[in-house]
């Protein structure tokens, strides 16, 4: 059959258009395949806590654990394992041995990086894969509602006349956060770090039992442990270690600056999983903490403890820890809790 130098023109004009829509196909098909073809997590998630139930980062992990299943942040079960003992370190252990398996994360704190600096564990941050930074905590210093102790700057007084005279609850481990807090407010006025009285639980909430119970003289936790206690008349709070004052309950309690005692001192809650995820693997947990930390129940949740955020992502919360070891080292060195 002939067809005019027109026609011809036409067929090939419209042979090009449907040869170039096919291939337009295939090209922005294959991208939307790849992403759906992300990893996701195969079986139960377990978001390990190094402390007992009730304490601080306790209370973190039930929360994300939550909204991941609420919010259907993930697909699967997701459930928290509390693993205390030894400031975190049987909890890091149980992680860092799913060497490659992204199916277990831990919610930690400053022990991730204390306990290597201390000797305590053999274990540092770059054992494991860095997969977000949440927030920062304060530390306040309690006292039973009937305590002699009527202010920080009254307690340190003491301390300075004589270092062993007051027994002081910390958790979870020594040259942890709330230890470095003590010791950090001690140091500025002069008193022997070395010789304070202190004694160590597994979680902030063993520790307010034993405060109440008047086996110790003064607590040092994270704000929002002892919120009902605070709010219950059962305790006072004499110092945080916040750089301003902090609201609600704590309106009312005086940092240690106003104190006259220059220390600022905050606890971290960071993520991580074992060493050896795979570029996918820590996307999808990437991914998952970011869409976390900008919901509405989270952020209320935050407000409502005290808690200050600070999210960053894997790849800036690696950095930050490798910042933070080299500053926590150094504090602890001068401490004399160093290795």
């Amino acid at each position: 059959m002939h067809f005019s130098g027109a026609c011809q023109e036409r067929r090939a004009v419209t042979f090009l258009a449907l040869a170039m829509s096919v291939l337009s196909t295939a090209v922005f098909t294959a991208p939307g395949h790849a992403q759906t073809a992300g990893w996701k997590p195969e079986k139960n998630v377990e978001l390990v806590v190094g402390t007992s139930p009730g304490s601080g980062t306790d209370a973190s992990a039930r929360l994300i654990q939550k909204l991941w299943q609420d919010k259907r942040l993930v697909e699967v079960q997701g459930v928290v394992v509390n693993k205390p003992g030894g400031g975190s370190a049987v909890a890091n252990a149980y992680v860092h041995q799913r060497t490659a398996d992204p199916h277990y994360l831990t919610v930690a704190s400053y022990n991730l990086v204390t306990n290597h600096i201390t000797g305590k564990s053999s274990l540092s941050h770059q054992d494991f894969t860095a997969i977000a930074q949440l927030f920062n905590e304060y530390v306040s210093f309690n006292v039973r509602a009937d305590s002699p102790i009527r202010s920080g700057r009254d307690l340190i007084e003491r301390l300075r006349r004589d270092p062993g005279s007051v027994n002081i609850a910390i958790s979870s481990s020594v040259g942890g956060a709330n230890h470095i807090a003590l010791g950090l407010a001690a140091k500025a006025e002069g008193v022997d770090i070395r010789k304070l009285k202190t004694v160590v639980f597994n979680s902030g909430g063993d520790s307010t039992t034993a405060l109440l119970g008047g086996h110790v003289d003064v607590q040092a936790v994270a704000a929002s442990v002892v919120v009902p206690q605070l709010n219950a008349g059962r305790i006072r709070t004499i110092a945080i270690s916040a750089p301003r004052r902090l609201g609600g309950l704590f309106a009312v309690v005086p940092t240690w600056k106003e104190q006259g005692i220059d220390v600022v001192a905050a606890n971290w809650r960071n993520v991580v999983a074992p060493k050896g995820l795979t570029d996918a693997q820590t996307a999808f947990w990437d991914s998952v903490f970011r869409k976390l930390t900008q919901m509405e129940e989270w952020k209320k949740d935050l407000e409502k403890n005290q808690w200050a955020e600070s999210y960053m992502n894997s790849r800036d919360s690696r950095k930050y820890l490798d910042a933070q070891y080299v500053e926590i080292k150094s504090v602890l060195s001068e401490l004399g809790l160093a290795r």
